[in-house]
């Protein structure tokens, strides 16, 4: 979200007015300015009693006090995951990240889709405008939600700065697979611990290295060779990334897959499930695998071990063209086009 503010700040300049709104709890409020430190714009943080996240939900629900009674008059409102408040006039649009929580209710805790299933209905039904962070999302926003093609613009997540192939590579005592993911059902990291098991046969020498923090109804991760370092801040991420001898992320459905760019801009081979919802982060230089099969997967390993070098040059060229400039041009172009 950050990022997508920042490269929006980037491409309006003088010539568009950004307010930045957020009712949030007296705790989260500084959080919320420091977050937004650096990026142009009027900031409108309104503190609510706590738990805030009730009040954003009953206002979201209750579909009364257009939020112009608050930032003012708008000409485009453009709500986030967590709030959606009515409005008197102007655009009205979202970002959609993915579909996941109505597609497989069973991989998401109950309460993040409680949160984010009436959020995605709400904006079929009520957007002028949406945004999706990829080709396949926007299909299936289409498809899955009835908004017309038409009206849904593509802005893809770019990277952080942070994320080069130059700088400190972490050594982690041998060579090592590098996997960046929530524990959680819909990363495959079950599937994953199998394939590796075979490589270890052939490999003993490797390790497989999972950065993520405890989701909803995954395992903790358990195997020979296998390194589970918890969350991971992202300023930490680039080394790991770096020192890897190939990144795999097996996962059975994203919206996007921005680990595999990352991977891909600090120089690790990248390693990825062939679900299409992965198409575009992977472009034409990962290697695609059949995530439900662990055989598949040792074998993706294996390649980019061994290709390591060509692939890592590729993957660069590849990652660059996703930048949050890039993001905020694509939706300031579709703020504009909206609105004649």
């Amino acid at each position: 979200m950050l990022g997508m503010l920042g490269g929006l700040a980037e491409v309006a300049g003088d010539e568009h007015e950004l307010v930045f709104f957020a009712p949030t709890g007296p705790r989260n409020a500084a959080r919320v300015r420091e977050a937004l430190e650096g990026i142009p714009g009027e900031r409108r943080i309104v503190v609510v009693p706590p738990p805030s996240s009730v009040w954003r939900k009953l206002w979201s629900r209750a579909q009364r006090l257009p939020v112009e009674r608050i930032v003012g008059r708008l000409d485009v409102f453009h709500f986030s995951d967590w709030m959606y408040p009515p409005q008197r006039g102007g655009l009205r649009t979202t970002t959609v990240h993915d579909l996941g929580p109505i597609h497989h209710p069973e991989w998401v805790d109950p309460r993040t889709r409680a949160l984010h299933v009436p959020k995605a209905r709400h904006a079929g039904k009520t957007c002028d405008l949406m945004f999706a962070n990829s080709r396949y999302t926007a299909g299936d926003v289409e498809e899955t939600l009835g908004f017309p093609a038409e009206r849904i613009v593509v802005a893809y997540p770019g990277l952080h700065r942070r994320f080069l192939a130059d700088g400190p590579r972490a050594d982690l005592g041998s060579p090592y697979v590098f996997a960046a993911a929530t524990l959680e059902p819909r990363k495959n990291l079950e599937t994953l611990l199998e394939g590796f098991a075979l490589v270890r046969v052939r490999r003993p020498e490797l390790q497989l290295v999972i950065a993520g923090a405890p989701g909803w109804g995954g395992r903790q991760p358990e195997g020979e060779g296998v390194r589970v370092l918890g969350y991971v801040a992202d300023d930490d991420l680039p080394p790991l990334y770096r020192g890897a001898v190939a990144f795999v992320l097996p996962s059975l459905f994203e919206g996007f897959g921005i680990p595999v760019v990352e991977a891909m801009a600090c120089g690790a081979p990248a390693v990825v499930s062939s679900h299409p919802s992965l198409d575009e982060a992977s472009g034409e230089i990962a290697i695609r695998v059949e995530p439900r099969s662990p055989e598949a997967i040792a074998g993706g390993i294996e390649r980019a071990v061994s290709e390591g070098e060509t692939l890592a040059g590729k993957g660069r060229e590849h990652a660059a063209r996703f930048t949050w400039q890039a993001c905020g041009e694509a939706m300031l172009r579709g703020y504009e086009g909206a609105r004649g």
